[in-house]
C-alpha cells in the first residue's frame, strides 16, 4: 500500500499547489481589475461537467438560467480549465463576433483541434483561415447552389422519401443525417449513395462524431480513441480519392469532374495534402451536421404545430400546380425564391432549435465592454441562443411560431440577431446550402405525407444537437387519404 498511498499524497500536493496558486491569481485580477462577477472554482474541471449538461436546445438550460439569475448575463467561470468569459448577452455576443481579429480570436478547444485537425477550419485563425474559408464559400456560391446543388439535393430528398415504409416506426434524425451525408460526399468528392466508399466512410464517421462529443481520453476502448481511428480512416480514404485527382489533373484527363471540391482544390500547389483533407473533412462535419440537424427540428416542430404544416402543405402545393401548368419538372431557383412561409418555417426552425448553442473565442487584447475588463488570454464564450431565446427581442420566445416572419421588421436580421450559423467574418460559409437543402426536402415531404412522433422525443444540446431517441416517427402518404 505504501506505493500507492505516496502517490496519492503527492497528487494531492500538487492539486493544492495548483488550486491555491489559480486561486492566488484569481484574487489579483479581482484587485486590479473589474471582472464580471462568478466563481472560478476548483481548477482543471471547474463548473465545466454542469455547464456541459444536456438540455433542451429551445432553452438555455439550468446552469444557464442558475447563474444568470446569480450574477447576471455576462459572468466568469472556470471552463475546461481556463478562466472563461460567459456571455448571455445579445449585444456584447454580437461585439465579439464582429471583432474577430482585432479584439478576440478563434478558440478551438484542444481535444476537438486533435480529432478535426490542425487546419480545419473550426481550428484555424488568421490569413490561413480566411484563405481556406474562402474556398469553402466558393464551393458553396449562390451560383454553385444554383447549377450544381440544387437538382441533386431533389434528387436525394426523392430517394430518401420515396425509401419510408407507410406506418412503420423509424428514426427521422438517422434520415436526416444520411440524407445530408449523401449530400455532402457527392459533391466533395463525387462518391454517389450505395457506393462501397460510401458506406465505409458513413460508419466511420458514426464512430468519428461519436467521439467529438465524449470525454477526450485517448486511451484504447474509449470513444476518443475511436473517433481517432476512424479519421484516420476517413482521411485514408480522403486521400486515395485526392491522390487519383491530382493525377488525372498532373496528365490533363479529360472529364474531369469540375462541380466537386477535390477538382478545385486539386489545381492548387499551394496547398499541402493535410491541409486540403482536413478542409474536406471539416467541410463534411459542418455541411452534415447542420443540414441534418435542421431537417430534424423541422420535422419535430412541424408534428406539434399541424396550422404551419398545412400552410406550408398548401404553399408547395401551388408551387407545384404551377409548375405542372407550365409543364416543368423540377425545382429551379424562382421556385426556391418564392417559398415565402417556406423560410419563415425554416427561420423559425433554426431559431428556437438553436443548432450551435456557443462558441469559443479568446481575447487577444484586454477589452473593457459595459464597465467589465477581460484580460488579454482569457476565454470568452457567447451563447449565441440567447438571442434567439430573449423576451425583449422576440415575443414568446418559447413558442414555435413561422408567422412572427411575417411581420417581423428586416433589422432584427441585419442586426444579427439570428446568429444560428455564427457571424462575423467566421460566419458559416454553408448557411445557404443548409437553407437550401431544408426548403427542398419539406417542398416533397410535405406533399408526399403526414407524420407524428412514435414515441415522445425533444432536441437536446449535447452540446451537439440531437434527439435522444432518434425522433422515431410514422407517416401516412397523401395519397391514401380520403377526398
Amino acid at each position: 500500500m505504501a506505493p500507492e498511498l505516496l502517490l496519492l499524497l503527492s497528487l494531492t500536493l500538487v492539486a493544492l499547489i495548483i488550486f491555491f496558486t489559480f486561486r492566488r491569481s484569481g484574487k489579483t485580477d479581482n484587485k486590479r481589475l473589474k471582472l464580471p462577477q462568478g466563481n472560478l472554482g476548483w481548477p482543471l474541471i471547474g463548473e465545466t461537467i454542469s455547464f456541459m449538461q444536456p438540455h433542451s436546445s429551445a432553452s438555455l438550460g439550468g446552469f444557464m438560467d442558475q447563474h444568470i439569475a446569480k450574477y447576471g448575463k455576462i459572468f466568469r467561470m472556470n471552463l475546461l480549465g481556463k478562466p472563461t468569459i460567459v456571455s448571455a448577452d445579445p449585444d456584447f455576443n454580437r461585439f465579439i463576433l464582429q471583432s474577430e481579429g482585432r479584439l478576440f480570436e478563434n478558440s478551438c478547444p484542444t481535444s476537438i483541434a486533435e480529432i478535426m485537425g490542425r487546419w480545419s477550419m473550426l481550428a484555424l485563425v488568421g490569413d490561413i483561415h480566411r484563405e481556406m474559408r474562402s474556398i469553402a464559400v466558393n464551393f458553396m456560391s449562390n451560383v454553385k447552389l444554383r447549377t450544381y446543388f440544387l437538382g441533386d439535393i431533389e434528387l436525394q430528398a426523392i430517394k430518401i422519401l420515396d425509401s419510408w415504409k407507410p406506418n412503420s416506426t423509424f428514426s427521422a434524425q438517422e434520415q436526416g443525417k444520411k440524407f445530408a451525408f449523401n449530400l455532402m460526399v457527392k459533391h466533395l468528392m463525387s462518391l454517389d449513395p450505395g457506393m462501397p466508399e460510401t458506406e465505409q466512410l458513413r460508419r466511420e464517421y458514426i464512430t468519428f462524431m461519436k467521439g467529438m462529443a465524449s470525454i477526450p481520453l485517448n486511451l484504447p476502448g474509449t470513444a476518443y480513441r475511436k473517433a481517432l481511428q476512424s479519421r484516420a480512416t476517413i482521411l485514408k480514404i480522403m486521400g486515395q480519392k485526392l491522390d487519383e485527382r491530382i493525377k488525372k489533373v498532373d496528365e490533363n484527363c479529360e472529364g474531369l469532374e469540375q462541380d466537386d471540391l477535390l477538382a478545385s482544390v486539386a489545381k492548387q500547389p499551394n496547398l499541402a495534402k493535410e491541409q486540403i483533407l482536413d478542409l474536406i473533412l471539416s467541410m463534411l462535419f459542418a455541411g452534415h451536421e447542420t443540414s441534418s440537424a435542421a431537417i430534424s427540428l423541422a420535422i419535430y416542430f412541424l408534428e406539434s404545430c399541424p396550422k404551419a404544416a398545412d400552410q406550408l402543405r398548401e404553399e408547395h402545393r401551388e408551387i407545384a400546380r404551377m409548375k405542372r401548368e407550365k409543364g416543368e419538372t423540377g425545382l429551379n431557383w424562382d421556385d426556391y425564391k418564392q417559398m415565402e412561409f417556406t423560410h419563415c418555417v425554416i427561420n423559425e426552425t433554426l431559431r428556437l432549435g438553436n443548432i450551435v448553442k456557443f462558441l469559443h473565442r479568446r481575447a487577444i487584447k484586454d477589452v473593457q465592454y459595459k464597465g467589465f475588463d477581460i484580460p488579454c488570454g482569457w476565454e470568452v464564450v457567447p451563447i449565441i441562443s440567447a438571442a434567439h431565446l430573449d423576451p425583449s427581442i422576440y415575443d414568446d420566445p418559447q413558442s414555435y411560431n413561422p408567422w412572427r416572419w411575417q411581420a417581423i421588421s428586416a433589422t432584427v436580421t441585419k442586426n444579427c440577431n439570428v446568429m444560428s450559423f455564427s457571424g462575423g467574418p467566421r460566419l458559416c460559409p454553408g448557411a445557404e446550402l443548409a437553407k437550401l437543402e431544408l426548403a427542398v426536402f419539406l417542398h416533397h415531404l410535405v406533399q408526399k405525407y403526414r407524420w407524428e412522433l412514435a414515441e415522445h422525443d425533444y432536441p437536446v444540446s449535447f452540446p451537439f444537437l440531437g434527439f435522444p431517441k432518434g425522433l422515431p416517427i410514422k407517416v401516412r402518404p397523401l395519397n391514401e387519404e380520403k377526398p
